[in-house]
């Protein structure tokens, strides 16, 4: 990051992959509340300023070193204060406890990492019971490409109603695509050719960036995931389940681990045995930086079970993508999957 963004000076940050980097900004965006342009002046305009350094800015760096500090100093260099350990969501943190939060409101937060609770399945046979419940291991092993499309609704002055496709090639091949209405606006394009990762958002900062650290592992795991017989192997040191809530439902959740210190958690619904959410968390410097994709509408295509409704969300956006189509076993071009620029 430090040689992409020449103003990048902090020692925390500048070694950062550009991905992780952007996905920083946003992770200090949510913590304290603010959008790209209270410290960038203009952002998400052809005007916008990122060289400028603003106050806030300044402070923001001169925080990000004092974090990191108090880790390296108190706790070994183990992360255990972020920004959000004293700002969630608040410019200037609270200093005093509410005392209606003391007395009556439960404290939702939960901890990043899951463990086995006691009289809950393995891990083991969550992930059994998932695959049997997609339709069986024989079939899921029968499914070599998948072809979705439909719509889907973005954000704010950000979304608008536009088309939805998604491509997926096993073992680990994905990309997605959201083509706007507005033919002044190019389409933004997700792409993982099992190696190489890439994404294209032309109202973004760089419109077109290479993923390189835990963004590319996650779009890694959604590849392999796109292809659920083998969710065993896509993440290591399998552990759970434990029982967590999303609103007033319960779910069983397992938790697996990849390279780098990525996480994912996944929450399956106890009676289907499908699964509802997986939250990715990626590591950085200043905390970890999680996406979240919620699966609905499961039908049955061909005697498995794929979701037809997703909501993806991250730390710079979400969408909602309602599909009416897939496709099972069809011939997919090869560069549908490389960089979005040169196809």
């Amino acid at each position: 990051a430090g040689e992409a963004f020449k103003n990048v000076t902090t020692s925390t940050l500048k070694e950062l992959s550009v991905d992780d980097f952007i996905a920083s900004m946003g992770l200090i965006s949510a913590n304290l509340g603010l959008d790209c342009a209270d410290c960038h002046p203009n952002a998400g305009t052809d005007r916008a300023d990122f060289v400028i350094d603003t106050p806030r800015k300044v402070t923001a760096r001169r925080m990000v070193e004092m974090v990191a500090g108090i880790n390296r100093t108190n706790f070994g260099g183990v992360q255990r204060v972020t920004c959000w350990t004293c700002h969630h969501g608040r410019i200037t943190p609270s200093t005093t406890i509410s005392l209606d939060a003391w007395y009556e409101a439960p404290n939702i937060e939960l901890d990043d990492t899951v463990r086995q609770e006691s009289g809950q399945p393995t891990a083991d046979q969550v992930l059994d019971k998932y695959i049997q419940a997609l339709g069986g291991a024989q079939r899921l092993a029968g499914l070599t490409s998948v072809v979705a499309t439909g719509n889907a609704l973005g954000y704010g002055d950000l979304g608008g109603n536009a088309d939805f496709t998604m491509l997926a090639k096993s073992p680990n091949q994905r990309a997605t695509l959201i083509t706007y209405k507005d033919t002044q606006r190019p389409a933004s394009i997700w792409a993982f050719d099992g190696r190489t990762g890439w994404i294209k958002t032309p109202r973004g900062l760089l419109g077109e960036y290479e993923l390189i650290g835990s963004e590319l592992d996650g779009a890694r795991l959604e590849a392999q995931l796109s292809f659920p017989g083998q969710i065993k192997q896509a993440l290591t040191n399998w552990r759970g389940a434990a029982i967590r809530s999303i609103g007033d439902r319960d779910f069983v959740v397992v938790q697996g681990s990849g390279p780098r210190g990525f996480l994912a958690t996944l929450y399956f619904d106890p009676a289907s045995g499908l699964l509802s959410r997986m939250v990715r968390y990626g590591p950085s410097p200043i905390g970890r930086m999680p996406t979240q994709i919620d699966y609905s509408d499961y039908r049955d295509v061909g005697g498995i079970k794929f979701p037809f409704e997703y909501k993806f969300m991250w730390l710079d956006g979400r969408y909602t993508a309602k599909l009416n189509k897939i496709e099972t076993n069809v011939a997919i071009d090869a560069t549908k999957f490389g960089r979005p620029s040169v196809k």
